[in-house]
């Protein structure tokens, strides 16, 4: 039997691949290649080219190739670009997790995890570390498009087999140590890969948007989490259900934070490049600080982070950078 791997061409959905494979899983991708990259897919799994929302494709894909489970990572992340464009966010994340839930319950398949995000609380009520049982208050519809998807997965395990984890992602960097895959999507918004590209000299200058928020250095503060230690996290997951778990909500990360100045600081330092920032105005949707509480993650499931270190993750995430550059030069 295999594992769906829902956009497991792109960033994060390829270093699950890659987790999968690393256990001797067998693993098939479907993906419609809008922000994935068919070579991230490796010879080892199988890869299908379509979109998720495509019932009667789900359906055979699901039957090809013997899915006994799902990790739906397939979606829309730029939480800028949600606001500008709501519609588009709660087609590509909400409509279509909607069909792939109807082909997944409709084919029997008892065990789903879905990749959602720290945007379904919007701003804490509280200092520290943000608890799964917080007020869920999306400030953009990037966030209120995966609240919606935690909802009906919520809902239709409850009339049907369906068993779940939904893992709440806060912000994913870095990339696989051995560099079989990476960040590569052109216009990525992530923080610490456009720092990595200014350093590298692919743009003049980065920005940093806001500097008056209520924080040490007043620029927003983020829990960064290392992509390995993402998927690894999504396969403790796996084991969980098939030992029998019922449901798992939980939050990724590792309760602490940094600011984006900091992060901006440690990239300079690392590469050796001084490069430009240029300060602008905040942006909609951005929250002054969130933070992970992932006792609930390393408790119920015993997982352990093996890459806890921001310099590891600015290192790896440049060695990337400086592969695919010459990976550029010489196409």
């Amino acid at each position: 039997m295999s594992v769906l791997v829902t956009g497991g061409a792109g960033y994060i959905g390829s270093h699950m691949v890659w987790e999968l494979l690393d256990h001797g899983e067998d693993v098939v991708v479907l993906d419609n290649l809008t922000t994935g990259f068919d070579w991230a897919v490796p010879d080892r799994a199988k890869l299908v080219v379509g979109n998720v929302g495509n019932i009667d494709l789900v359906d055979k894909v699901i039957r090809d190739h013997d899915v006994e489970a799902v990790i739906h990572f397939a979606g829309s992340v730029v939480v800028p670009e949600s606001m500008e464009n709501p519609l588009k966010y709660y087609d590509n994340n909400t409509a279509n997790s909607r069909n792939l839930l109807e082909a997944v319950v409709k084919n029997g398949i008892d065990k789903f995890i879905f990749s959602s995000t720290a945007a379904v609380y919007g701003e804490p009520l509280t200092t520290g570390p943000i608890r799964e049982d917080a007020m869920l208050n999306p400030m953009s519809p990037y966030g209120s498009s995966k609240l919606m998807t935690e909802i009906m997965v919520r809902d239709t395990a409850l009339v049907s087999n369906l068993r779940y984890v939904m893992l709440r992602y806060f912000n994913v960097a870095g990339c696989d140590p051995m560099q079989r895959t990476g960040q590569a999507t052109k216009g990525a918004t992530h923080l610490i890969k456009i720092a990595c590209e200014t350093a590298l000299g692919r743009h003049p200058s980065m920005s940093i948007y806001g500097d008056d928020y209520d924080t040490p250095d007043g620029t927003c503060i983020r829990d960064f989490i290392h992509v390995s230690d993402l998927v690894n996290a999504h396969y403790a997951a796996l084991n969980f259900l098939r030992q029998g778990g019922l449901k798992f909500t939980a939050n990724c990360g590792y309760s602490k934070g940094y600011s984006v100045k900091q992060v901006v600081d440690a990239v300079k330092r690392i590469s050796g490049n001084d490069f430009p920032v240029v300060y602008e105005d905040r942006r909609p949707g951005d929250i002054p600080s969130l933070t992970a509480n992932a006792h609930r993650l390393m408790s119920r499931l015993s997982w352990k982070p093996a890459h806890d270190d921001l310099d590891k993750i600015i290192s790896d995430a440049l060695a990337w950078e400086n592969a695919l550059d010459s990976r550029r030069k010489s196409a």
